[in-house]
């Protein structure tokens, strides 16, 4: 299995580590199957995401992805945040193997989870605009 230049520095050195303590939206996911599981912080003012922090148990895909999908969408606005998807994140790390790909389902489902609790704490329904919050599957 190799992993990409980009992967393998996202890894060693990934960015955006830690927690927001007062962050407005806090996302959880995980894959019972894997193990790896997702924590995404997010500060948001005035629409625009601005910060982002991760704490994730799993693999070195799944830290690398959570790391990239972070800086994907660090100083965005929320409709941008909405359209991350895992293929971006995939991208964005110069291709991940086939079967690590799931980890870059997780980071797009952790960023969609931290969004839907942020409406949901400003007591907006969030699934019209994030949609269901799935647990990924393998």
């Amino acid at each position: 299995m190799l992993y990409s230049e980009k992967v393998l520095d996202h890894f060693s050195n990934p960015r955006n580590v830690g927690e927001i303590e007062d962050a407005d939206g806090i996302g959880e996911i995980g894959n019972a199957k894997c193990g790896d599981i997702m924590k995404m912080y997010l500060k948001i003012d005035d629409n625009t995401i601005t910060d982002v922090k991760f704490k994730t148990f799993g693999c070195g895909a799944a830290v690398a992805t959570s790391s990239m999908a972070t800086e994907l969408i660090k100083g965005k606005s929320i409709d941008d945040a909405l359209k991350l998807t895992n293929q971006a994140v995939v991208e964005a790390l110069d291709g991940l193997p086939a079967v690590k790909i799931h980890c870059s389902v997780l980071a797009e489902q952790a960023v969609r989870a931290a969004l839907s609790d942020y409406y949901t704490r400003q007591g907006i329904d969030p699934v019209p605009i994030v949609g269901e919050i799935k647990e990924p599957e393998e």
